[in-house]
């Protein structure tokens, strides 16, 4: 195994040690405050757990073209299942006019995260970029999704402490899903990567 693989197995892991950790706190911050985003957010860091250990499963063995299609229909699917709950959610969200509470904790973890996911998906794509793995950089893309979802929901929950605009957070969650859906279908309309991902 080379050292770039090696490296791109540990930006795997620690993705999924971040996520992990990031269900807990945001569905836990999301259901005290009533925030459909916090709690959306939370699930999105369960599909991306799922996304890198995609990605951790097509680096276990040499590249095929058959393993390179697999691996990338599974984010595509990771990507169009987060983009169903977000658009359902908010929808209802907007229909009942959910007012969510302000929260504080919330604007503050997503600070962070938003800094942490924009630095691992820099990360990712130029080791993706080196590896010539589609799915790699597929990955790559979705926590880089990930920190654009943190930082629509920071300004929902900012604008909904700050102005009281509570629809806030049901369009932020409302627009990520269209971007994921976008994703989800540019993945499946070509699943076959540009060159195996591995010698």
């Amino acid at each position: 195994m080379s050292d770039l693989e090696r490296t791109g197995r540990r930006l795997q892991k620690a993705t999924i040690i971040w996520n992990l950790i990031e269900v807990f706190i945001t569905i836990g911050l999301g259901v005290a405050a009533g925030s459909l985003a916090l709690v959306a957010f939370g699930l999105d860091s369960l599909i991306e757990v799922f996304a890198s250990l995609v990605v951790l499963w097509h680096m276990s063995d040499t590249g095929t073209a058959h393993r390179d299609r697999r691996a990338q229909r599974l984010v595509a699917a990771a990507f169009a299942i987060l983009a169903v709950y977000l658009t359902v959610a908010a929808i209802r969200s907007l229909v009942i006019q959910a007012e969510p509470d302000a929260s504080t904790l919330g604007i503050a973890y997503l600070a962070i995260t938003a800094i942490v996911m924009f630095t691992l998906a820099a990360w990712k794509g130029a080791v993706g970029r080196q590896l010539n793995s589609e799915p790699f950089l597929a990955e790559a893309r979705m926590t880089h999704l990930d920190g654009w979802l943190a930082t629509a929901i920071l300004t929902a929950l900012t604008l909904n402490a700050t102005l009281g605009w509570w629809w806030a957070d049901p369009v932020a969650a409302l627009i990520i899903g269209a971007v994921a859906a976008h994703e989800a279908i540019e993945l499946a309309r070509d699943p076959t990567p540009s060159a195996p991902s591995k010698n």
